[in-house]
């Protein structure tokens, strides 16, 4: 079924209203735009929390396999951890030497410090584990514990 363009512009009106709140459907008794509420202190706030790494997780017949894309970063900057079912991995991403910068125009890329934690959704044997960094994508592989099929119970 063919679409109107006008479909499109109904569509948007229907989704516009559904996150407008009471606060948004109250008349306001001035025509002036209501003052946002800034934090001074935003930017920094913001280093406060490292930024979210992307993961893709898949498992095989015998394999659990995590990986992350990580490209820029060193492997001598990436600190991954196994601890009870728990993945960490965190690390660094350097933008290089920009203090020459006078302007910034656009500024769209993700420097600094990143860290994802992820319980794992199958059992692992910890201590057979590879992690490997190549063409950017950091990958860890981990060994699947075997897990017995359930037995069949003689009732007496």
């Amino acid at each position: 079924m063919a679409r109107k363009q006008n479909d499109d512009l109904l569509i948007e009106e229907e989704l516009a209203a559904a996150f407008l709140n009471d606060e948004d459907l109250a008349p306001n008794s001035s025509d002036q735009q209501p003052e946002p509420t800034t934090d001074p202190n935003w930017e920094d706030s913001e280093e406060d929390f490292p930024g979210q790494l992307a993961l893709d997780v898949y498992e095989t017949d015998e394999k659990l396999i995590v990986k992350a894309r990580t490209a820029g970063v060193n492997k001598e900057d990436l600190d991954v951890s196994i601890s009870d079912g728990i993945l960490t991995i965190s690390g660094t991403l350097s933008s290089g030497d920009d203090s020459h910068a006078t302007n910034w125009h656009v500024q769209e890329c993700y420097w600094g410090a990143f860290s994802r934690t992820l319980a794992l959704p199958v059992a692992v044997k910890e201590d057979e584990v590879e992690a490997m960094l190549k063409d950017g994508v950091l990958t860890i592989t981990f060994n699947k514990v075997k897990q017995e099929s359930a037995k069949k119970i003689q009732i007496q």
